[in-house]
C-alpha cells in the first residue's frame, strides 16, 4: 500500500498539493498512464485519470456533476442552484486534484460505434464524449477530509462521486466505470479492499455493486433523518491483486 511521502521539492500539480517522495512521482507517471477500455456493440469507452493539464475536460466535468447533483434536489431554482454547485464543484475538483497519486479523479469517453465506424483509419485526438466519473482515494492521504457516514477507514481504498450522463444510462457504462476504478486500485499496489456508499434509494446502482461483489458493512441509522440526509449502505469488496485489466468484448 501507499505509505505516507517524506519531503521532497517536488509538489503535486493541478492543485494545493502534497509533496512526493520517489516512489511517489513513479506513481504519478502510472496514475497518469492509466487506461481502461472497454467496448460495447454500440460503442466503446476509455477511462483515464483528469490531469492538471486538463482544463477544458474539467470544466466539462464540472458541469456533467453539477447536472447530476441537482437531480436530487427540488426545492430551489435548478438553474441557480446548478450555478452554485458549479463554483464548489470546481474547487473541489481543484483540490482533489492536488493529492495525486493518493487520489484520482477519472473520466470517461463514450464513441458510438457509428462514430468509430466513420473515423476509422484516422487519428484526430478526439476522445468522444465525456459519459461518466468517478473518485477514487487509495489510501489516508488521499481521503476525503469529511466522508459521508457510515465512515469508511481512511486508510483504504475509497470510491465516490460515480455518475453518467443521463443520456447515455442504462448502457452497462457504470458498470465499467466501476471496474476502471477497481483496476486503477490494483495498479496502483493499493490495499485491495475498496468501500464505497451506495443510498439506500438507490436500487439500481445498489444491485449492481452486489452483482460486483460488494458486502454492506453497515447502515446508517434512520436518526441520519434528522440532519435531512439520505439512508445509506457503506459496501466493501476484497479485490483480486492481480489487475483485471481492460475488459473488450469480442
Amino acid at each position: 500500500a501507499s505509505s505516507s511521502p517524506s519531503p521532497s521539492p517536488s509538489p503535486a500539480g493541478g492543485g494545493g498539493g502534497v509533496f512526493l517522495s520517489p516512489s511517489a512521482l513513479s506513481q504519478l507517471d502510472a496514475l497518469a498512464a492509466f487506461r481502461y477500455e472497454h467496448s460495447f456493440p454500440h460503442g466503446s469507452l476509455t477511462v483515464r485519470a483528469l490531469t492538471p493539464a486538463d482544463d477544458a475536460e474539467a470544466d466539462v466535468l464540472v458541469r456533467l456533476l453539477a447536472s447530476s447533483f441537482s437531480e436530487d434536489v427540488r426545492w430551489a431554482p435548478a438553474q441557480r442552484y446548478a450555478q452554485l454547485l458549479a463554483f464548489v464543484i470546481r474547487r473541489y475538483l481543484y483540490e482533489r486534484r492536488g493529492l495525486a497519486p493518493h487520489a484520482a479523479v477519472l473520466v470517461g469517453f463514450y464513441k458510438p460505434a457509428a462514430a468509430e465506424e466513420g473515423e476509422e483509419g484516422e487519428d484526430d485526438g478526439d476522445e468522444g464524449e465525456m459519459a461518466c466519473t468517478a473518485e477514487v482515494s487509495l489510501d489516508a492521504v488521499g481521503a476525503p477530509g469529511a466522508p459521508p457516514t457510515p465512515t469508511p477507514p481512511l486508510e483504504f481504498p475509497y470510491i465516490c462521486n460515480m455518475t453518467v450522463k443521463t443520456s447515455l444510462r442504462r448502457r452497462g457504462i457504470g458498470k465499467q466505470l466501476l471496474k476502471a476504478c477497481e483496476d486503477l486500485v490494483v495498479k496502483m499496489d493499493a490495499k485491495t479492499r475498496v468501500y464505497l456508499h451506495c443510498r439506500i434509494i438507490d436500487e439500481v446502482p445498489f444491485n449492481m455493486y452486489i452483482k460486483a461483489g460488494y458486502d454492506i458493512v453497515q447502515t446508517d441509522s434512520i436518526l441520519v433523518w434528522l440532519s435531512l440526509q439520505k439512508r445509506k449502505h457503506l459496501m466493501r469488496k476484497e479485490l483480486p491483486q492481480v489487475s483485471v485489466g481492460s475488459d473488450v468484448q469480442p
